[in-house]
């Protein structure tokens, strides 16, 4: 493969992929060769009820109509029906549930709602564009993300006049839940909960995340609300039985997208053998930098997505030698994963956006629906282990509707050869199905000792007969004298306890007392009233 060839600055991605096409020894390599057509548009009409001052902000932005998904997703939440919008990457889900929010808060001030994104550069993305719309429109919202990185100062003022809170599961989990009485505002006047990336919320993590929002349903029952939940997400095969596992409603289901597609082009690269008597191929690293360097050499945006940080620094090293100072600009190539700064992070996404970033090396950490600018390429260095994971990574090139192109670079691993070999397997078939189990002991126990803590139960409320019985069993398990209802004590928090990115297999014993625990033998003396149960 002629690994050196440079391309003129500024070349079209058009004439990129036809020289590579040409190249007899890139060629060799190509197992799959694939031009995905492009999609026109299917349009609707802004709905009759939407607040004028939207529909003039958007014809501003030079757009005349909606989508036909985004106008049922509106028409569904204006109706008050849980909704879940399983859309391709780049199809506008995010006005599915931002112009809903925004009419809301416009018709009322006290309405409230609540974004739950899975990562905190996901929610810095999405409050940048609330923020502009808002703006835009001339609708006063008060909206912040509340995460780990939200300054002290600045919290109190979310809990009281936030319209808006976006936040994560696991800040939800441990920092608002239970100290809802600090939001009683929110919990009062909440609306909308919009769950983003619901493929994310699966396995172990979904489970959790399950049972958070069970909890959640449960403190705004008790405050007098019932939220519409909004739903959305891009790669998964079994969109509404999931978002009804996490919502336990019935769900609109709007899976036929009206966004445009731009045409694609899918390239499988297995690098050529170096070494015939060990079966030695060419490194997928070295490989992906090769095609990479030729995309950003003549003037391709493009990301490079690997499996490992040590991957990301590596092939991050080996592109910046490629583009040395002064002749090339010094943050030409960037990289991105976890572990930099979030004001790095925020910079290399303004700068992805606003053109100065020529190329990016991630992890998965940018395989989410960041709005990073319109890249014309995707190089993945290794199959991700999913196919909803290749698809998400595939997707995240050709974002405005030009035409795109992804490239999959084989490991030696035999998944990556067995995939490259048979690219069916990925793009002939679904996602995986998101599979999720709220119910199972080892995470139920868990927020229901968190669910105790925030609200003390009632007899007939749904799990406490779940509750007894485990009670009651590792009561009679351990010797410890059987009482006809456990009795839960905290001086703090039990979330300190239940990370919703794990599960625990051992269910700790449920008598409370300061950081320890501590179990109540029949001979002990008798101990105070219980806080949580009783």
């Amino acid at each position: 493969m002629r690994t050196d060839v440079q391309f003129p600055a500024r070349t079209s991605l058009e004439q990129i992929l036809d020289a590579y096409e040409r190249d007899p020894e890139f060629a060799s390599t190509v197992t799959h060769w694939e031009r995905v057509p492009a999609v026109a548009p299917r349009f609707a009409p802004f709905p009759t009820w939407l607040d004028e001052r939207i529909v003039r902000a958007l014809r501003a932005r030079g757009i005349d109509a909606l989508y036909s998904h985004q106008a049922r997703a509106l028409e569904a939440a204006h109706a008050r029906r849980h909704t879940v919008v399983v859309t391709p990457t780049a199809s506008g889900k995010t006005l599915c549930y931002d112009l809903p929010v925004l009419h809301e808060i416009a018709k009322d001030p006290s309405a409230r709602a609540l974004f739950i994104f899975p990562t905190k550069a996901l929610a810095q993305d999405q409050l940048a564009e609330l923020e502009r719309l808002s703006t835009e429109m001339e609708i006063e919202l008060k909206t912040y993300t509340y995460d780990g990185d939200t300054p002290p100062q600045a919290r109190a003022a979310i809990r009281s006049a936030g319209h808006v809170v976006i936040t994560n599961p696991d800040m939800l989990h441990t920092g608002i839940l239970p100290h809802h009485t600090k939001w009683v505002k929110l919990f009062e006047n909440l609306r909308y909960v919009v769950l983003d990336e619901l493929h994310t919320y699966r396995g172990v993590f979904g489970s959790n995340v399950a049972n958070v929002l069970r909890r959640l349903r449960r403190i705004c029952a008790f405050y007098g609300s019932h939220p519409t939940f909004i739903c959305t997400s891009a790669t998964i095969a079994n969109p509404e039985e999931l978002a009804r596992r996490h919502v336990e409603e019935d769900v609109v289901l709007i899976d036929e997208s009206g966004a445009p597609r731009g045409e694609k082009v899918l390239v499988f690269v297995r690098p050529p053998v170096v070494n015939a008597s060990l079966g030695i191929r060419r490194s997928a690293l070295l490989t992906g930098r090769d095609i990479a360097a030729a995309l950003l050499a003549s003037g391709v945006q493009t990301i490079c997505f690997t499996r490992t940080r040590v991957q990301t620094e590596l092939l991050l090293t080996y592109l910046r030698s490629r583009f040395p100072q002064p002749q090339w600009p010094p943050d030409l190539v960037r990289g991105y994963r976890g572990g930099y700064l979030p004001s790095e992070r925020r910079a290399i996404e303004r700068g992805l956006r606003d053109g100065s970033v020529r190329g990016v090396v991630s992890t998965n950490a940018l395989e989410l629906g960041i709005d990073i600018g319109a890249l014309q390429a995707a190089v993945l260095v290794g199959y991700p282990g999913t196919v909803a994971s290749t698809l998400q990574q595939m997707g995240r090139a050709g974002r405005r509707g030009e035409l795109s192109v992804a490239f999959l670079v084989a490991t030696s691993s035999p998944t990556d050869q067995y995939v490259i070999e048979h690219p069916d397997f990925v793009l002939g078939r679904p996602p995986e199905q998101g599979l999720v189990n709220p119910d199972n002991l080892h995470v139920l126990v868990g927020h229901l000792k968190c669910a105790a803590f925030e609200l003390p139960f009632d007899r007939d409320e749904r799990n406490v007969s779940v509750m007894i019985r485990v009670e009651r069993e590792r009561r009679r398990s351990h010797q410890v004298k059987v009482v006809q209802v456990p009795e839960f004590r905290f001086h703090d928090p039990p979330v300190a306890e239940e990370d919703v990115r794990l599960v625990h297999f051992f269910v700790r014993p449920a008598f409370r007392s300061g950081f320890g625990a501590r179990e109540i033998r029949p001979s002990e003396p008798p101990s105070p009233p219980p806080v949580g149960v009783v």
